[in-house]
């Protein structure tokens, strides 16, 4: 654990010992459906929405939300890539990415670098940015200051084809959301903790194909391109 962690978790925990008994109630938040675990100070609603990846793949998410009042806003949006394939080879219109067969895994590897892109591209000054992990599972950390003095807490994970983005908001004299940030565990079937022993044992890409489905990739892609050229 970094410096930085443990300084997050000593701030946190000194505020909660000082809040009053009913002030210190967090929950477990598990999500069936995502295969994910959380603490909140609050309960969740879940939206779904369109998620538009970095190569322009629209992609089924939800996003998990709360407003615990003076203790910030928490939310959670997961992005499911499982289908990537499919989606890529069904869309319309043409960009970079339908030149390479390669590149409709690339768009699912290359999540987490993205989404931290699109919160550094937020109106503030980004205080802490780093690469971070959880149970081998590997991601980023972002610090924010908004102008108006708020600060964003944010994390970006990748398992399985999902991307998650863990986002805190408090106000300018509220503690770190310690307790949310640090208490994120991802979940099998059955709703046990996951915890791999290597990073290569934890997947980005959920069935990543073998070299006999990347050859029959390159075939269709060559077969849809001799169409084109006949149309």
């Amino acid at each position: 654990m970094s410096k930085n962690e443990l300084r997050i978790l000593a701030t946190a925990f000194a505020a909660v010992l000082a809040m009053p008994a009913g002030a210190q109630e967090w929950n477990t938040y598990t999500s069936d459906e995502d295969r994910f675990r959380v603490h909140v100070p609050c309960e969740f609603s879940i939206e779904t929405i369109d998620w538009e990846s970095e190569y322009g793949s629209v992609l089924p998410g939800r996003v998990y939300s709360c407003d615990a009042g003076a203790r910030g806003e928490y939310k959670v949006t997961v992005a499911d890539y499982t289908n990537a394939l499919d989606v890529y080879l069904a869309r319309e219109g043409r960009n970079e990415a339908d030149y390479v067969d390669l590149y409709w895994e690339i768009d699912i590897r290359a999540s987490v670098i993205y989404a931290a892109s699109q919160i550094r591209q937020r109106e503030g000054e980004v205080t802490f940015d780093a690469y971070h992990y959880v149970d081998r599972i590997e991601g980023e950390q972002i610090q924010m200051t908004y102008p108006d003095n708020r600060r964003l807490y944010a994390a970006i994970y990748l398992h399985n084809s999902k991307l998650y983005i863990l986002e805190a908001t408090v106000g300018p004299r509220t503690p770190p959301p310690g307790m949310f940030q640090q208490s994120l565990g991802f979940v099998d079937a059955e709703g046990n903790r996951i915890r791999y022993d290597n990073f290569a044992d934890a997947p980005k890409v959920l069935n990543a194909p073998d070299r006999a489905e990347r050859r029959r990739l390159r075939e269709m892609r060559r077969q849809y391109e001799g169409e084109q050229a006949q149309q």
